[in-house]
């Protein structure tokens, strides 16, 4: 028997429920993984609310880590007791699950699954945003919307080593010390001089922004890049934006967007995974802290999310 979070019903952090459940034997091209780790998710409160359906009951979670159990026909390459992680699989909410085996990740000795639970599809995600929406490369200005989220955070910090000077725009005056940290430069988004103060720092405009708050900020966006430059929206917190500007089509500028899984795949698996190690090992994001919720503290982590109170990157401890 296996400890599962379910939701029933869509609604706020009341609705997931902790049970046990059989986990069974793994199918074809599939694995038993015993999970040490599960990662927490911004699209986790989607499918909470219902903004990202899923046919009902359904354990919500996309992202875990943990060792192989069992393997099922037809899989090669994994084998019981491999360390192993995956980013984008449904059903994580779970101390014990069944895998889909092209979706696994296999983990370095030195890469904990508390520590690949906590970064890998975020990581990944601003890796999406470095590599394949925009190739940051040294001298690049960039505007990141939503610096102090977990996402924004770790891609600031990815940035600035490539040698980007980093605008980093904070929601809140309490959130700017953390920008602070990871960025250039960091502003707050209530300030009316903003857009000025970016000019002043990129007098041509930015050559991306990175936004990942959506609605709210996309004025903003317009007004930072500059001509023939790039809008990556990653995320949208506050609602998708309405790119259909025929002025950024007049100046060239490209709105780029879409889902980690659709960058992050097939070969490209390995190369990001692999840079991602390579960041942690030189210790980019040792400043960041985690936020570790027990397993049957689930509802407190979404009510922290809900509430956007979180200090850290979120993850789940079996």
């Amino acid at each position: 028997m296996a400890k599962i979070i379910e939701i029933s019903a869509n609604g706020g952090p009341s609705v997931l429920e902790v049970k046990e459940a059989g986990v069974g034997a793994p199918g074809h091209g599939e694995v038993g993984l015993i999970q040490e780790a599960i990662g927490i998710n911004y699209v986790d409160v989607l499918v909470r609310k219902g903004l990202y359906p899923l046919a009902l009951p359904a354990i919500p979670g996309f992202e875990g880590a943990g060792t192989v159990d069992t393997v099922g026909s037809e899989v090669t390459g994994f084998a019981p007791g491999d360390r192993v992680a995956y980013f984008f699989a449904k059903g994580a909410y779970a101390t014990a699950t069944l895998v889909p085996a092209n979706t696994l990740v296999r983990l370095p000795d030195d890469i904990s699954s508390e520590v690949a639970a906590t970064f890998l599809a975020k990581g990944l995600t601003a890796w999406m945003g470095l590599r394949a929406l925009h190739q940051v490369s040294a001298g690049d200005k960039i505007l990141v919307l939503g610096a102090s989220g977990s996402v924004g955070s770790i891609l600031s910090r990815w940035a600035k080593s490539l040698g980007a000077t980093v605008i980093g725009v904070a929601g809140s005056a309490g959130k700017l010390s953390k920008v602070q940290a990871g960025a250039t430069h960091a502003l707050l988004a209530g300030d009316p001089d903003i857009s000025a103060t970016i000019h002043q720092i990129a007098p041509a405009g930015v050559d991306v922004v990175y936004d990942f708050v959506g609605q709210a900020t996309f004025a903003l966006a317009t007004a930072a890049v500059r001509d023939g430059g790039v809008i990556a929206t990653i995320g949208a917190v506050t609602g998708q934006p309405a790119p259909e500007d025929s002025d950024l089509v007049q100046r060239g500028v490209q709105v780029r967007g879409g889902g980690m899984p659709q960058y992050v795949r097939g070969d490209t698996v390995e190369q990001a995974t692999n840079e991602l190690w390579d960041a942690i090992r030189k210790g980019l994001f040792a400043d960041l802290d985690t936020v570790r919720f027990a397993f049957e503290d689930i509802a407190k982590a979404h009510e922290e999310m809900d509430a956007r109170r979180l200090s850290g990157l979120p993850v789940l401890i079996t």
